[in-house]
Formats: C-alpha cells, structure tokens, sequence
C-alpha cells in the first residue's frame, strides 16, 4: 500500500520519504535579467560588427578588371582600375591561374590615384610559373 498525504496534489508522483533526498522547489524565473543579458551581448555583437567592418569592409576600395592580355608562358599583364578616396592610394592583390584553376603567380600591386581624384587606373605584368588562362584583382584594401 502507497502513503498518500492530503498536502499531495493527484496525479504528482509520490516518493518514498528519505530515498532521493529533498526535493527541490521549482525555480523563480526572471525574464527581466534574461532580457537585460540578451540586450547586451546583442549590443557587443552589433559594436564587434561594426568595428570589424570599418577596418575590414570598406567599400571604398573597389577594383576592376579592364582587360588581361600578353599571355605567354610565362606571363599575364592585367589592366585594371581602382576606385579610392580621392587622392589616395591602395593595395591590391593580383593573381593569375592556369586553366585548371591553379594559381600560377600572385602579387601585390600599390596604386596611387592623382591628386583629387578617386579612381585610379594601373598595369601590372605578373611573371607565372606556368601558362595562364586569366589574371584578376583578387580584393583591394587601403595602402599600408
């Protein structure tokens, strides 16, 4: 026979006294503290974002590839243009790859645009280990 007490809603589970030790009271939840921690690390996110953006991520410099010619065995000249705050300068990486899709040179290329203006227009000849099928800007960022 089980032991009933009247303090026992039905249906709960009852439990032999002394055998699982005490029970614990249900926790008090506290959404207020879970919002608060939420609104936080939503914030340092958003902040961690955009600083990495602002040194990262900026869309001023941007490259375009005008036309890869010369393609030898050995070589690829690309021309290209480069859009930068006026009156400023870039670095930008170049690569070209074979056929297959190996990377066969990379370089990295300062350009300068005049003063007062914000594009800038450059040709690079990259020396390859092998024949290239095309040569490429591959990101510009700001000049050290």
């Amino acid at each position: 026979m089980t032991e009933t007490h009247a303090t026992i809603t039905p249906g709960a589970p009852v439990f032999p006294p002394g055998r699982y030790g005490r029970r614990r009271e249900p926790g008090r939840r506290r959404p207020a503290l879970v919002a608060l921690l939420a609104t936080a690390l939503v914030a340092a996110l958003g902040l961690a974002a955009f600083s990495m953006y602002g040194k990262y991520g900026d869309p001023a410099y941007d490259a375009q590839v005008i036309t890869y010619t010369d393609i030898t065995d050995s070589q690829v000249v690309v021309d290209f243009r480069v859009t930068v705050p006026a009156g400023g300068s870039a670095t930008c990486v170049l690569r070209a790859r074979s056929h297959d899709g190996a990377e066969v040179a990379r370089e990295e290329v300062t350009v300068t645009a005049r003063p007062g203006e914000s594009r800038a227009a450059a040709r690079h000849r990259l020396a390859t280990t092998a024949r290239p099928f095309i040569g490429e800007v591959v990101r510009c960022r700001q000049a050290d």
